[in-house]
């Protein structure tokens, strides 16, 4: 269903009764229950058990290879942390959900998730992990919040990929010395956005070694645009906050001006990486490259057809987070599909947007009786061709 991005479960059981063939010899379907029943049962299915279909996939990017243009620096792989609503209402409720009194009155019950995405800085494809869920956890009765969910996810993490090497990317909420510490537990490296607002002590510090000239600033020149100039001040070893002074971390200001049209913009980061004149431009982009888990991900998932936070169903016990797994892991195989395979990425390169793609497959999915996915992208491509053919003889 949420390979083919279908908008409700209703919707699926007319692709069930009208795509029979193609639903068993794409999928390996034979019967496809009603939509009532499939919510009965994914339900009772503990969403602990579609983890492993996550980790079975990036093993084959890893033994394929195509893991390997992700490094980043240090043969380390950037991975983007966030957090974001999948579900919200005033009236419908499970035991999962978490709530807050709104402001006008009343009761607001929602879900959250953090979200965790590998990255580069250097192109748009990301590989989503499995996401961990804010929820009111088994005999909890106050809600659930960002820090923990990080906290068991990291854990998770670890113990499904013990000998990688992660650099966690999150922004200035972060920056605080118990995460810091959950980091460094779990041997994750950290490029974390940093505000002065919330540690004056530290900026102050680095204002201090400023003025003793202890800092190195330095500026560079862009190597594809001359008018981006790129200035920069470092520190390193300088403690977080006055309350944890022996967790030293190394600090960066950065400011970047387009000489052409006067913008600038600043950023600052804090990481443990030992911050020089030659890495410094890298740390910068890295730390840059945390907007894709907004963008890219997030949005991808909410405006692009995947529909999530949109309510297949709440369920009594695990169905709401079933089906948010079941549409990441989704987007992961569109993901994988579009790093690894040449003919699904000729395919999605001829249409707008990716809800136009979609609409495309679902509608020849229900005409075509197709073997594989594969004829289903050679036939649109095809159709295109063919198309495009017709209007040059027009």
């Amino acid at each position: 269903m949420f390979s083919l991005k279908v908008r409700s479960l209703l919707a699926f059981d007319e692709c069930r009764i009208n795509s029979p063939h193609s639903l068993k010899a794409i999928y390996g379907i034979n019967h496809i229950p009603c939509d009532t029943s499939i919510r009965e049962i994914l339900d009772g299915m503990d969403p602990v058990n579609i983890r492993p279909a996550f980790t079975s996939a990036f093993a084959q990017l890893q033994r394929g290879k195509a893991l390997e243009r992700f490094e980043y620096m240090d043969n380390s792989y950037l991975i983007c942390f966030d957090g974001t609503g999948i579900f919200s209402s005033n009236k419908l409720t499970s035991p999962s959900c978490m709530e807050k009194q709104a402001s006008a009155g009343g009761t607001t019950l929602y879900m959250h998730m953090v979200g965790a995405a590998i990255v580069s800085p250097y192109f748009k494809e990301i590989i989503p992990l499995c996401p961990e869920i804010i929820k009111k956890q088994d005999e909890e009765r106050k809600n659930d919040c960002e820090r923990n969910a990080i906290k068991r996810l990291l854990k998770k993490l670890r113990k499904e990929h013990p000998h990688i090497k992660l650099i966690a990317n999150e922004d200035s909420l972060a920056s605080n010395a118990p995460h810091i510490r959950d980091l460094k537990d779990n041997n994750v490296h950290f490029i974390l956005g940093i505000k002065q607002g919330d540690h004056k002590f530290l900026f102050n510090r680095v204002e201090k070694a400023a003025s003793c000239g202890e800092t190195n600033e330095f500026i560079l020149q862009d190597d594809s645009n001359k008018d981006i100039m790129h200035y920069f001040k470092i520190i390193n070893n300088v403690p977080l906050n006055k309350s944890n002074q022996d967790l030293l971390v190394n600090f960066m200001e950065y400011h970047e001006e387009n000489l052409a049209t006067g913008e600038v913009q600043y950023f600052c980061w804090i990481t443990d990486f030992e911050i020089t004149n030659e890495n410094a431009m890298k740390i910068m982009r890295g730390g840059r490259a945390r907007w894709k888990i907004e963008n890219e991900n997030f949005n991808t998932l909410k405006n692009q057809g995947y529909h999530l936070g949109h309510n297949y169903g709440l369920g009594k016990k695990h169905l709401s987070e079933v089906f948010v797994l079941l549409i990441i892991f989704a987007f992961l195989i569109d993901q994988i599909q579009q790093i690894c395979c040449p003919l699904f990425k000729a395919v999605r390169k001829k249409f707008k947007s990716k809800i136009f793609f979609w609409e495309e497959l679902r509608s020849l999915f229900k005409r075509v009786k197709a073997e594989s996915m594969e004829i289903v992208y050679r036939t649109i491509l095809k159709n295109i061709q063919l198309s495009i053919s017709a209007e040059i003889i027009e």
